[in-house]
C-alpha cells in the first residue's frame, strides 16, 4: 500500500483585496479519491494543522464536480480535512510521495515555508516522485536539487498567465506561475485555458489547472 502525503495551504487572504482564498476544493477532492480508490494510505498536512481554508470561489455552483459532491457526502474525508497534521511534524521517510493541490493560498505560505521546501528536496533527492497542480507548482520557487532549481531543464506546467488574466488576479498574486517556472529554467508547456493537461518528467509531475487534478494524480500513481 502506497503512503501518500498531501500538503495544503493554511493561507486564507487574497493579497490586499480583502477577499478570502485558500486551496481549491476540486484540486484536493479529485486526487484524494484517485489515491483512495487505488488503495493508498493518505495523510493530509498543512502548515498550521487543523482545518485548512477552502477558497470560497472553488465551491461556487458553477465549479461543482463529481469529486466535490462525493466529498460532501463523505464524513470520513471531511474529518481528515478538518484535522490535518502540522507540516512541521511530517517526516518524508514515512511516505512514498507527496502531492500539492493548488488554489492561490500556496503562493503566500508554502512558497516560503522552510519545512515544505526541505520536504520536497528530501523526497526528490531520495528518488521519490513529487507532484503539484495549478498554482501549487509555485511551491518549487525555492526548491533545489544538486544545486539547481528543481524545475531546471524539466518539462513543466502550471496555471497559465492567460488563465490568471481571465480570473483578473494578475496584479494580486506575488508572481505568475508560468513566468516563474520559465525564470527557474523550466521548459513550460500548456494546453488551452481550463483544459486538462499534466506532464511527467522524471520524478516531477505538474498539472496546469483545476481540470488537470485527476490527470496529475493518475500520473503520480503510474510512478508508484
Amino acid at each position: 500500500m502506497s503512503k501518500i502525503l498531501m500538503v495544503l495551504t493554511s493561507h486564507d487572504r487574497l493579497g490586499d483585496t480583502g477577499r478570502k482564498t485558500g486551496f481549491w476544493l476540486e484540486e484536493f477532492a479529485a486526487p484524494y479519491y484517485v489515491f483512495r480508490d487505488a488503495g493508498a494510505n493518505i495523510t493530509v498536512a498543512s502548515p498550521r494543522g487543523g482545518q485548512p481554508p477552502i477558497d470560497p470561489k472553488s465551491d461556487e455552483p458553477g465549479n461543482q464536480t463529481d469529486s466535490m459532491t462525493r466529498f460532501k457526502n463523505d464524513k470520513d474525508a471531511q474529518s481528515i480535512l478538518a484535522n490535518t497534521v502540522r507540516l512541521a511534524t511530517v517526516d518524508a521517510k514515512d511516505f512514498d510521495t507527496v502531492f500539492y493541490p493548488g488554489g492561490h493560498g500556496p503562493m503566500w505560505d508554502l512558497v516560503n515555508d522552510r519545512k515544505s521546501i526541505s520536504l520536497i528536496e528530501e523526497f526528490y533527492d531520495s528518488g521519490k516522485a513529487v507532484a503539484a497542480v495549478c498554482h501549487a507548482p509555485a511551491v518549487f520557487h525555492h526548491v533545489t536539487s544538486r544545486g539547481s532549481p528543481i524545475v531546471k531543464d524539466k518539462r513543466v506546467t502550471g496555471f497559465a498567465n492567460s488563465e490568471e488574466e481571465a480570473v483578473q488576479l494578475t496584479k494580486v498574486v506575488p508572481f505568475l506561475v508560468e513566468d516563474d517556472l520559465k525564470a527557474l529554467g523550466g521548459i513550460y508547456e500548456k494546453a488551452g485555458d481550463w483544459e486538462s493537461f499534466s506532464i511527467i518528467d522524471g520524478r516531477l509531475i505538474t498539472g496546469q489547472n483545476p481540470a488537470s487534478s485527476t490527470a496529475a494524480a493518475r500520473s503520480l500513481l503510474t510512478l508508484l
